[in-house]
């Protein structure tokens, strides 16, 4: 598939430039299903695009053309091959506002330049959302030409499902629809017959020639000023500071009063709202980005989504009354904030015992995960009645495994791997490594094998940080005692 694209592509680039392609190479993924490439022949440049979803390529391709004949910068499209999902847009470069955040280091990230990037990207936020507005063909908003109740309950049901469920926070069901339904009934009030960019932040503005220009604009549909605002000022990882989102916030307000009266008493009130089913869309996303689909660079982000959560559930104060959800929010901020995130000094090894009928931990470290050994290959003394009640830290789970040769031979092999492992790991300055043992139940063969590689892990290498969690633990305990399930 990836060849034919590359054909399709570099075809369609020779048709454009004249020239053959000398050079073609995929620029890295992000949070989409779409591909991008730089194709580069004797004397032209260009982004080449595939994406399967035809209806996102037509709200980009439209939208793009009416905010270039509107005087916005965003990228000029070069050629659009509709039936085999291919595009060129212009070559942007690849230094984005959010790059240069991370270059500066604290406490002048945010120095005069960078205010300025971010007020040129406001008074151009200003002209997407009113200029443009009335010339959009919203019949190609994709998957909906509103940002309304239906668009907020989808954000919300997102975040319920893939983030709040998996945390396994516990909430009455009926309670927090009532309050997902009154907050999305309270937003639908804000003057909403504006262009929404849906994910107007700092990774999306690129910096060419020292101006800003905009991509990433194919979900955008109509919807209320606050929202946009809020994702580029309350972006998770650019962690602006509370002093410089209120100086942005006030340099919005005077900027949006030249081009129409602003009620700031009542904008106020609904950016408020805006604030929060934000941040519960983000954390949806990072949550199936992270957590489902297993990506680093979400799992990373999720305590930086947490801490905003926290700071915004102690400091925004809305006019609706919203019980079970701010319970829950809170429930989960707790939770959260017990999950190590920050590791010591030197190498940390995890090491897990699991079930397979659970499925392979993840790796909370955001590397992409480690070591998985099968142990289900080995002896099982959970076939035993007189074990079925213990684990492997049982005295007795202990000696019917030791006894096992196939054991012994199993597991000394697993440490010969691993300590090749840690030994490179120290050398290089890794921070991480991931153990997992699986076995049927979670209960017996795994825990065994977790307790021994943490015992001798201990005994070979002294400046380890060792974790050793049991997923199925909840099914019991230390004791032998069975716990009630």
């Amino acid at each position: 598939m990836r060849n034919k694209i590359k054909y399709q592509l570099s075809e369609l680039f020779v048709e454009w430039a004249n020239e053959n392609v000398k050079e073609f190479f995929e620029l890295p993924k992000s949070g989409s299903n779409r591909q991008y490439f730089r194709i580069i022949s004797k004397n032209k440049q260009a982004i080449g695009v595939f994406n399967p979803n035809k209806d996102e390529n037509n709200a980009f391709i439209s939208f793009a053309k009416t905010f270039l004949k509107n005087g916005l910068k965003v990228p000029e499209i070069y050629s659009f091959n509709k039936s085999n999902d291919i595009y060129l847009i212009e070559d942007l470069g690849d230094i984005s506002l959010f790059s240069l955040l991370q270059k500066k280091p604290s406490p002048d990230r945010y120095d005069e330049n960078i205010l300025n990037f971010y007020k040129k990207s406001i008074r151009e936020l200003i002209k997407f959302q009113i200029t443009s507005a009335t010339d959009i063909d919203y019949s190609l908003c994709y998957p909906r030409a509103n940002l309304d109740k239906q668009s907020f309950l989808w954000d919300l049901n997102y975040f319920k499902y893939y983030f709040l469920k998996p945390s396994n926070i516990q909430f009455d069901e009926q309670k927090l629809e009532n309050d997902f339904n009154l907050l999305t009934e309270f937003l639908e009030k804000a003057d909403s017959n504006y262009f929404v960019f849906r994910d107007f932040q700092s990774r999306n503005i690129l910096i060419k020639n020292d101006e800003p220009y905009f991509i990433d604009f194919q979900g955008g549909r109509k919807g209320a000023l606050q929202y946009d605002l809020v994702s580029l000022l309350y972006q998770v990882r650019a962690k602006i500071p509370e002093k410089i989102k209120q100086k942005l916030l006030e340099y919005y307000l005077r900027e949006l009063k030249k081009h129409l009266p602003a009620n700031v008493a009542n904008f106020i009130k609904f950016y408020e709202g805006f604030k929060l089913i934000r941040l519960l869309q983000v954390l949806g996303a990072y949550g199936f980005r992270g957590k489902i689909e297993r990506k680093s660079h979400f799992l990373k982000s999720i305590p930086h989504a947490i801490e905003s959560l926290d700071f915004l559930l102690k400091n925004t104060k809305l006019e609706i009354n919203l019980p079970e959800l701010f319970k829950s929010l809170k429930m989960l901020v707790e939770k959260e904030k017990n999950i190590p995130t920050k590791q010591k000094q030197g190498l940390t090894v995890s090491i897990n015992s699991f079930s397979y009928k659970k499925g392979i931990p993840l790796d909370d470290s955001g590397n992409g995960g480690g070591f998985v050994f099968d142990c289900r290959a080995l002896p099982n003394p959970g076939r035993y009645e007189e074990y079925k009640h213990l684990s492997g830290k049982d005295k007795k789970v202990i000696e019917f495994l030791e006894k096992e040769t196939e054991v012994d031979d199993f597991f000394k092999n697993c440490f010969l791997l691993i300590n090749q492992s840690v030994e490179k790991y120290l050398q290089r300055g890794f921070k991480s490594l991931a153990v997992n043992f699986g076995c049927t139940g979670g209960q017996h063969r795994s825990v065994f094998g977790a307790e021994a590689l943490s015992k001798h892990l201990s005994e070979k290498f002294k400046t380890l940080n060792i974790i050793v969690k049991h997923k199925e633990k909840e099914n019991w305990n230390d004791g032998g005692q069975k716990l009630e399930t």
